[in-house]
């Protein structure tokens, strides 16, 4: 549902970082899951400075919520769901629901790849924290932007479910797009998704 969608993008707690190189994956909130509840097989969590794995984070957030809202967006796409009206004057969103996505994408007029992208690049400005302290400083993570979600009511229990479920789910997306579109443009690269017009 809209709902439990939306809980699942629940911002990450604070918690100031340590001014000795002394974090690990253990000490961040969330993501742990059984029954491999630290998996880092490339030992990212054990290079450079507590900063540097609170960026880490922060990354792993942003871009699962970036592959959560593309992975929904592509399934609905590829299903033939679709805005009705126009997207501009010679377009309309039911020739680009006739497209793959990525044709779609491509189809957009420059001035709306534009509007887009300036939009991303606002919500990015302001989850950096230029408005405080910067997360990488003991600041608060990025947290939700448009719409910007209030959980000052949620229990810190219900929080930290919140908030294993957004980065896992969040991981489950990014396998997700990247499949899709490497189906697209490899047919045959993901056996599951083969013969499926929705991704040709």
């Amino acid at each position: 549902s809209l709902v439990a969608g939306a809980a699942a993008f629940a911002p990450a707690a604070n918690k100031p970082a340590s001014t000795q190189l002394s974090a690990s994956l253990s000490e961040l909130d969330g993501g742990s899951s059984l029954p491999l509840p630290n998996f880092d097989p490339l030992k990212l969590a054990d290079q450079g400075s507590d900063e540097t794995l609170r960026w880490y984070r922060a990354a792993e957030l942003k871009h699962g919520r970036c592959a959560m809202v593309a992975t929904v967006g592509y399934l609905t796409n590829a299903a033939g769901y679709h805005f009705p009206g126009q997207l501009s004057s010679d377009i309309s969103f039911e020739s680009l629901a006739a497209m793959s996505p990525p044709e779609a994408w491509a189809a957009v007029p420059i001035a709306g790849k534009a509007q887009i992208l300036v939009t991303i690049f606002a919500a990015e400005l302001i989850s950096e924290g230029y408005q405080g302290t910067h997360y990488m400083k003991g600041g608060e993570y990025p947290t939700m932007v448009f719409p910007a979600i209030d959980f000052s009511g949620v229990s810190t229990e219900t929080m930290e479910r919140k908030r294993t479920s957004e980065l896992n789910n969040g991981r489950l997306a990014q396998i997700a797009i990247l499949s899709f579109i490497s189906e697209h443009y490899i047919p045959g690269s993901v056996p599951a998704l083969a013969n499926n017009p929705g991704w040709h």
